[in-house]
């Protein structure tokens, strides 16, 4: 671990962290390192500096100096727990790390994480994937349709990216890996939990899936968190298939208006009189139905219309 990334997981890692302590969140994080850039330094650079460093480079006040150098000073701490998950196969990988998926790097430039908790791979993020999301329940037609649709992305050459949530997002995940192909998962928490299935563990060895975590590896599901991963997601993939929706509500609504806002990849859907994939296709996201050959579309250059963000529990 370089110095640069070994100061971004002080920083921004939950891990050892005191009740009174926060880390920093992306958005500070950017911010941080637009001020070093102009400073000419480098986040390593932080465990040498003195209060008036802080001041004259980062224009901290002494709560703000305070709270960067409590933080930075569990390094040590940090160090330990991150080798003892090490010992359990879960590494870490920052945005200073030339490993770091490229995709997110590039598509969401500074509100990208500063740090990911991964297990298996890196270099699967490198390759191209379709992106598969969907509701937590779904009836036998989804499965068919979701199961058909994979295949057809294995044939051209496609990963599957997900967010390791049960529905669709599993059973996509599932039919990749049975077809011996591979799969990049953004999951919401639980990895260590995730680690410890045998058949997970099994593919992770195969070199055929590999799980990235934005919470430690021990945290329980957050919502906030799996609001965040659906952009991870798009993000990642070439494009990325909707397969049931909820109208104005629930995580795959919100990830897929926020991809058609902000256009990090091609937004599929499913052709299918459920309310939500209606709006989604009238909003601009691609039809497509159980002839559709696998294929993704560019993306269109005429700018889709922002929509709001929606929260997981409205109704």
């Amino acid at each position: 671990m370089t110095r640069d990334s070994s100061a971004i997981i002080t920083l921004c890692s939950h891990l050892c962290m005191e009740e009174t302590l926060r880390p920093l969140e992306p958005k500070e994080y950017s911010t941080l390192t637009g001020l070093l850039a102009e400073a000419e330094k480098s986040p390593g650079d932080l465990f040498d500096f003195t209060s008036e460093d802080f001041k004259a480079y980062l224009h901290l006040n002494r709560e703000e100096t305070h709270r960067y150098r409590r933080l930075l000073d569990r390094n040590g701490d940090l160090c330990f727990e991150l080798s003892r998950y090490r010992n359990m196969g879960i590494e870490t990988v920052t945005v200073a790390d030339s490993a770091y998926p490229e995709k997110l790097r590039s598509k969401l430039s500074m509100s990208c994480p500063p740090v990911f908790y991964y297990a298996g791979d890196l270099s699967l993020s490198g390759r191209p994937v379709t992106g598969y999301v969907g509701s937590r329940t779904i009836n036998r037609e989804d499965l068919d349709f979701t199961t058909g649709a994979v295949r057809k992305s294995l044939s051209l050459g496609y990963g599957v990216v997900s967010g390791g949530a049960e529905g669709v997002d599993t059973v996509a995940c599932r039919e990749a890996l049975l077809r011996g192909g591979f799969c990049v998962e953004y999951l919401s928490g639980a990895l260590l939990k995730r680690l410890r299935n045998r058949d997970s563990l099994g593919q992770i060895q195969q070199g055929r899936l590999l799980l990235l975590s934005l919470s430690e590896p021990d945290a329980p599901f957050r919502v906030g968190v799996a609001m965040m991963r659906n952009r991870y997601i798009y993000a990642q993939s070439e494009g990325t298939v909707v397969v049931r929706a909820d109208l104005n509500r629930g995580g795959t609504w919100a990830g897929a208006t926020d991809n058609l806002k902000n256009r990090w990849c091609t937004t599929l859907c499913r052709d299918h009189d459920y309310s939500g994939n209606r709006a989604l296709i009238q909003r601009g996201a691609i039809p497509i139905r159980e002839d559709w050959d696998g294929r993704i579309p560019p993306l269109s250059p005429v700018a889709t219309a922002e929509y709001p963000q929606i929260s997981l529990f409205d109704p």
